[in-house]
């Protein structure tokens, strides 16, 4: 359900001066939640994973996609917290939903974005295989050398630099 509504937002507009602080505001939001989840300091039990109830998975979907298109994030910044909070995945199932979620809704919010764009910006290509270099780098490190912990801590800070960088003068 992302996908739709992440197309959706990608054609939404935000002027610059609301644009900066609520993807920043979102991203400390974010932060804070996984480095909640870091500091709990006990690991994930399969066990106590659930599925995602249907209709609520879908809404969480949805919202989260309409939010990521509008703001030109993936969404999995926001879906990992969410995933996370209410037990529906381990850390490696979350990163693994996540970075599908991303190019799903990285690749929708652009074909909205570009509706109304003039031209596409001539430095996307690069910026297309620094996230490929990036992703690909990421994935093989977390997955083989990293703790869930470690991988929550590293995300919460990142996601707490980024939306400071975007908030603060």
């Amino acid at each position: 359900m992302g996908f739709p509504f992440s197309m959706l937002g990608g054609a939404v507009h935000l002027p610059e001066r609301l644009y900066f602080p609520v993807v920043g505001t979102v991203l400390i939001l974010s932060a804070a939640q996984m480095a909640r989840t870091a500091w709990r300091g006990r690991p994930a039990d399969p066990r106590t994973i659930r599925p995602a109830p249907f209709v609520p998975a879908l809404l969480t979907g949805a919202l989260i996609g309409f939010v990521s298109g509008t703001t030109g994030t993936g969404g999995g910044v926001f879906l990992a917290p969410v995933i996370l909070a209410m037990g529906w995945g381990t850390p490696r199932q979350t990163a693994a939903t996540t970075a599908v979620y991303n190019l799903m809704n990285s690749a929708a919010a652009l074909l909205g974005a570009h509706a109304i764009w003039d031209r596409i910006p001539a430095s996307l290509p690069l910026w297309l295989v620094a996230v490929a270099i990036g992703g690909t780098l990421g994935a093989v490190i977390g997955s083989r050398y990293l703790s869930d912990r470690w991988l929550r801590g590293i995300l919460a800070l990142l996601l707490l630099v980024s939306g400071l960088k975007l908030v603060l003068p």
